[in-house]
This record gives structure tokens, sequence and C-alpha cells, in this order.
């Protein structure tokens, strides 16, 4: 009861210091806006290791972080080996193959309003049907390699990206396309110079999303039959064996792998929407 008495105050204590760090000047720096998730991160492992020590929670329930660090220093060749499997293998191909067709079909729709009025409804009538029932599926029809992984992936973030995409292709304004069709422009001139740009602030809103949906659908898709290695495979195999240190270090790989890949396109969002109100300081 001590314990858990000790790391309440501990974990109240902080919470302020957090606060006063993230209302304060500094902490609307460059470095305090790092400071800040990064020290509640930390409060965060120490409350969970606190709570678990104390309480005597079984490791087959939750681990404490020190087992799960530990487990993940020992587990980096297998770690490494699942990473490249379901993320560069799996995650990436089918999210470069997925938004790039999405991308291309969104202006193919643009140009068409035959496809606008036929492809977008069953597109998102495919949207919502749910991964569960889809992963066998493309798993039977692709072979239980990363290929099968990459085509779920596929499924899973074309119909986001063609949505948003072809949403901001409508995203000029009446005038600005007047004005381009009083210069002469062509439709090609028209939708590089003006529309493509203009459309950049909802296609990087769904690279965003779709670099999440990546990670999930390859993982996911691990379920129903893989080789002897990947993120999924991995989790289901310590699952069954109450190997939750390994099913932990394995969530901790995604958690970064997924936190990367969002910051890397939040970054390059930066750079090519540098002119968008939402850029700006």
């Amino acid at each position: 009861m001590i314990w858990v008495i000790a790391v309440t105050i501990f974990w109240i204590a902080a919470l302020i210091v957090n606060i006063r760090i993230a209302n304060s000047a500094w902490g609307n720096t460059r470095a305090g806006r790092i400071f800040v998730p990064v020290l509640f991160g930390l409060t965060i492992l120490i409350v969970w290791e606190g709570l678990v020590r104390g309480l005597q929670i079984p490791a087959v329930i939750l681990p404490p972080p020190s087992a799960i660090a530990v487990r993940f220093s020992e587990s980096l060749d297998i770690l490494w080996m699942d990473f490249v499997q379901t993320f560069l293998k799996g995650a990436l191909s089918g999210f470069a193959i997925g938004c790039g067709a999405a991308f291309l079909t969104a202006i193919l729709i643009d140009r068409s309003p035959f496809l606008q009025r036929g492809l977008l409804p069953v597109g998102n009538f495919i949207a919502a049907l749910p991964i569960i029932g889809t992963a066998p599926i493309l798993v039977m029809w692709f072979g239980f390699d990363w290929q099968s992984k990459a085509a779920v992936v596929v499924a899973m973030v074309f119909f986001p990206m063609l949505v948003n995409t072809v949403q901001g292709l409508k995203e000029t304004e009446a005038m600005q396309r007047d004005l381009m069709h009083t210069y002469a422009a062509s439709y090609w001139q028209s939708l590089f110079k003006l529309r493509l740009p203009a459309a950049m602030p909802f296609v990087f809103n769904g690279l965003k999303i779709s670099t999440t949906l990546a990670l999930i659908g390859a993982i996911v898709a691990e379920f129903f039959g893989s080789p002897t290695r990947g993120m999924g495979f991995r989790i289901s195999i310590e699952v069954g064996r109450l190997g939750l240190d390994m099913v932990w270090a394995e969530i901790t790989v995604a958690a970064i792998a997924g936190t990367l890949f969002y910051g890397i396109v939040t970054l390059v969002e930066k750079k090519v929407t540098f002119w968008h109100p939402s850029q700006r300081k």
C-alpha cells in the first residue's frame, strides 16, 4: 500500500512539473517541445515499473519495463529480422504501391466524370471491408511471404489516399481556374501548376494516415500465415508461449518504426507545403 501511495505522489508531482514546463516560454521552443513528451514518457515508464513491482503483478500479465528492456537487448538479431520482414518488405512496399496507385487513380478520376460517379462509391464500399476478412484471402492468393502482406497494405492504404487526393484536387477556387483558362493553359498545365500544389496538404494527410495503416496491416496479415519471421508471427507465437516480454519488445519496435515513419512524412510535408497556413508559425 505504501508503495502505491509513493508511486501516486511521484505521478502527481511529475505531472505538475510537466504541465509547468509545457506552459512555460521554454516549453514552446524546439528543445522544449521535444523535452516535454520525453519527460512524460519517462514518467509513465517509472510509474509502470513501480506499480508492477509494488503490486507484484505476474510477468505473464504485465511485465515491467526493465524486463522488456532486458529482453529487447538480448533479442536484437530477432527483432531486426522481424523488422526487415514486416516493415521494410511488407509495410513499406505496400505503402509505396498503394499510395502511388491511389495518386494516379485520383488523377484519372479527376479527369473522368464517369469514374467520379462510379469508382468512388465502390471504393468506399471496399474500404469498409474488415481486414480480418480480407487478409486471409489475400494471403491465400499471394502466398505466405511478404508479398501477401504488401497486398493487404495496398488494400488498406489505397482508398484513404484516393479519397484525400480527389478531395484535394477540388480545392482550387473558380477564380483561380478561370485565370488559368484565360492564360490558355491546358488541363495538364493547370494540374501541375495550380491544382496539384493546392492538393498537397490533402495528399500528405492521406500519406500520414497511410503510415499507421501500413504497419497495422502488415502485422495483422502475418497472423494469418507467415514464414518463421515477422512482427505479427512473433507476437502470435510468443503469446502462446506466455512470453509477454518479447511481445512488448515487438510492440516497442513497431511503435518506434511507426513514429519515425510518420515523422519523416511530416518533415517532407513541411518542406513541400511550407506556403500553407498550417505550416506557418
